[in-house]
């Protein structure tokens, strides 16, 4: 054992279990939490940390879960998958907007986005078997790997490639114990999409290799210019007894604290991650359940606006970032992110500061400047930040402008 390597403890002296106590918390929420307790403090902050849209729920999503509220059939335990007739709506859904036919008994609906990625890697990872994770990625994958017994092994790209990963890069990654790939497009956090060439040479380098394929379509929806959304399983076919689909309402929808998300993929898989699920939580709330099934049986004309909102912000976000001198901000396809580089800009004083690091310089910002942004640390690249432009057109202005002051002042 080297010496940076802390001795585990006996069992009998340990508190909090080895696996559990080696999980960080998630860095988005942390953020998003501190900015609001700022706020609750009356500090002006305007967070960038959360990922949600700021849009309410449409109304009639809401109505739908009120009258759920008053059915009696909603007041019981219901099936641990998932209501029928939600697992029904959900795979006429994915094939009405990617083209991906599947059966209603390869989906089971989860506690939202995080608890289908966990269920996914639980069952299909033994002890040991490798991942591998293109990064920057979302704080909770490598998280998710590591509580389901597996070992996240990062590939990065950066700025210079579109935050995308090839398939060169995944074959050097891949060695004897690697069983998993995860892809995820459009991208959190640096709002990267993968052309339909590039999702399918990557699915049919992992069909040539056994691999499986864990693919998070959370934000199909949005999509901007030229950019098109690829289901990966749709385009290579040979993939499905192979691939799981992961999904949820919470950002087509604005339904991030709904929190309904679901696993598509192969019967036997889908068997065990609800079996899991049976004793971790059973069923998902039936309220939002029903609200769940409103939203994917509808209409995309609410999250047509939203990205159209989300689109003005993106482009105006991306210009004032990169009138910063030291800031160098790609122009997203996707999602509601951006992932500045802000290496120019660490070892500058700024107020009599030097930050050696993006979250020595969050920090700053956050104290100096009254906005929430989070470190690319939290996502497996130091020296970048990710902004959220999830929020109100005039908050975006304002953060940015102060973000534009203090960052001016840097100097050598």
């Amino acid at each position: 054992m080297s010496a940076a390597t802390p001795p585990v403890p006996p069992a009998t002296d340990r508190r909090v279990s080895v696996r559990v106590g080696a999980i960080s918390e998630s860095a988005t929420l942390a953020v998003d939490a501190k900015a609001k307790a700022l706020k609750a403090a009356g500090r002006p902050v305007i967070g960038f940390g959360a990922g949600e849209p700021d849009f309410p729920t449409p109304g009639y999503i809401v109505d739908a879960a009120v009258e759920a509220c008053r059915n009696p059939k909603f007041h019981r335990y219901t099936p641990a998958g998932g209501l029928p007739e939600l697992k029904a709506a959900i795979a006429a859904k994915t094939l009405r907007d990617s083209g991906y036919e599947v059966d209603a008994s390869q989906v089971l609906v989860t506690n939202g986005g995080k608890q289908a990625i966990y269920e996914a890697f639980a069952a299909v990872l033994d002890p040991g078997d490798e991942v591998i994770v293109p990064a920057p990625y979302w704080t909770t994958y490598p998280e998710s790997i590591r509580l389901a017994g597996g070992v996240p092994v990062e590939v990065v790209a950066d700025e210079t490639t579109g935050y995308r990963v090839t398939v060169e890069q995944l074959e050097a990654a891949r060695t004897e114990r690697t069983k998993v790939v995860l892809f995820v497009s459009p991208s959190n956090p640096t709002g990267a999409v993968y052309s339909p060439a590039e999702t399918e040479a990557i699915g049919r380098w992992a069909v040539e290799h056994g691999l499986w394929v864990l693919t998070d379509e959370i934000y199909e929806h949005l999509v901007y210019g030229d950019a098109v959304f690829t289901s990966m399983p749709q385009v290579v076919p040979q993939l499905r007894e192979k691939c799981i689909v992961v999904n949820g309402v919470a950002k087509t929808y604005a339904m991030t604290g709904w929190r309904v998300g679901w696993i598509i993929g192969p019967k036997d898989i889908v068997k065990a991650a609800t079996n899991l699920q049976s004793h971790a939580t059973s069923n998902v709330n039936n309220v939002a359940q029903a609200a769940a099934l409103t939203a994917v049986s509808g209409d995309l004309d609410a999250v047509a606006e939203m990205r159209t909102a989300f689109d003005r912000r993106r482009r105006t976000i991306v210009r004032m970032l990169n009138e910063i001198d030291g800031v160098v901000c790609p122009t997203p396809e996707g999602a509601f992110y951006v992932y500045p580089s802000v290496k120019g800009l660490l070892g500058k004083e700024i107020r009599g500061k030097r930050p050696a690091d993006s979250v020595e310089l969050a920090a700053l910002i956050l104290d100096e400047a009254e906005v929430a942004v989070v470190p690319g640390e939290a996502f497996g690249t130091p020296g970048y930040l990710r902004l959220s432009y999830a929020l109100g057109d005039d908050d975006l202005a304002e953060g940015v402008s102060r973000l534009q002051k203090l960052l001016g002042e840097a100097q050598d």
